[in-house]
């Protein structure tokens, strides 16, 4: 199989930072617990492991897999996650890794959030 080929077939990793609005950390851990299932349930995740876990200031960080660079781009016309989405942007900014303390030290620790 080609090098293209087999790289998109185990598909893209997403790690992203979730800084929660005053007032609003609960609402954003309970978005992201149903995150992943409403990915899922769009057919654009696989059911390979995921993370999810806080910061010392309370962002909120997931890792996940897209099933590909295509499943992606196709969230960001999909209805079902667009409603989803506009729930984080009411309880949360989206932040660069690099804005973590964390991100910056050797060996990044953070606490885990159970995702169920």
């Amino acid at each position: 199989m080609p090098k293209q080929r087999r790289a998109a077939a185990r598909g893209v990793v997403a790690v992203v930072a979730y800084r929660p609005k005053r007032g609003q950390a609960a609402a954003l851990r309970r978005l992201t617990r149903r995150h992943l299932g409403v990915l899922r349930g769009q057919d654009l995740v696989g059911a390979g492991p995921s993370l999810a876990m806080t910061a010392a200031d309370g962002t909120v960080l997931e890792a996940f897999r897209w099933k590909s660079a295509a499943a992606m781009a196709a969230a960001h016309s999909n209805p079902v996650v667009q409603r989803l989405w506009a729930e984080y942007a009411r309880v949360c900014d989206y932040v660069p890794l690099a804005e973590v303390k964390e991100s910056g030290d050797l060996f990044a620790l953070f606490t885990p959030l159970p995702l169920r």
